[in-house]
């Protein structure tokens, strides 16, 4: 069964969602990030994914106040990304109650820094994000690409422990035009044992469905919740009623 983790994008304090990244294709949706938190809380969802795109394109975390007030004030487990680029800033996200951090940058440009944090945090409180653009890892809030192919970056750090990767296609991000399915389930032919949380182009329930069926283990979604293409009510509902067979 697909963990489903909804997203919450900040600029400015305020909820919004980009389109492939693109900060002048910028739709704001909630005012309020935290009040965003407690209706996805409230229509039952227990995991939030939060991005901190102010930090992201000023290289360290801006955005720590609003993810302690989400964490204050819901009993979400919240995983933050987001200007994570030194000591000082992983410290924050984690003192403002983060469960977990996402690291992708620094995972290409000081791979001793990243290593370091995992051997510091441990691998289950760090997320390899690794978001891609024609086949190579982009870096800096999406603004820079690298050298590095996606498969060996993943690779790197999975021998190493990392087990949670969340991968964004970021030609897919925003577009509502469905998720790069194809591509998550190469990831988890080559390593299956890895948590795998997909991003990008999620645009119904449909979608969701096709990625639960072709194995992916979690995924992240946001404009379609934001734009209504998705009933959230009907999706927690049947979310409860998997986990109720299941148990």
């Amino acid at each position: 069964m697909i963990e489903l983790i909804p997203a919450i994008d900040i600029i400015d304090g305020q909820c919004v969602r980009l389109t492939k990244g693109d900060y002048a294709q910028k739709i704001i949706y909630r005012n309020s990030p935290v009040q965003a938190a407690k209706e996805f809380e409230q229509l039952g969802f227990r995991r939030l994914h939060v991005v901190d795109l102010d930090g992201a394109k000023s290289k360290h975390i801006v955005n720590d106040a609003v993810l302690k007030a989400i964490t204050t004030e819901t009993g979400l487990t919240v995983d933050f990304g987001g200007g994570i680029k030194t000591d000082e800033d992983i410290e924050k996200a984690f003192k403002a109650g983060a469960a977990m951090v996402t690291i992708g940058s620094i995972a290409v440009t000081q791979p001793d820094l990243f290593l370091g944090w995992l051997d510091k945090y441990g691998a289950d409180r760090l997320i390899l994000g690794a978001d891609v653009r024609n086949g190579k890892i982009s870096i800096n809030g999406w603004k820079d690409d690298s050298e590095e192919g996606l498969l060996p970056f993943l690779k790197r750090y999975i021998d190493h422990g990392v087990r949670k990767v969340l991968c964004t296609d970021i030609s897919k991000d925003g577009t509502l035009q469905g998720p790069a399915t194809e591509l998550y389930r190469s990831v988890m032919a080559e390593y299956p044992q890895l948590h795998l949380i997909a991003s990008g182009g999620v645009s119904s329930i449909d979608d969701l469905r096709a990625l639960d069926e072709a194995g992916i283990p979690a995924v992240v979604f946001g404009k379609a919740i934001y734009e209504g293409r998705i009933n959230l009510k009907e999706l927690t509902n049947r979310q409860s009623s998997i986990e109720n067979n299941v148990n």
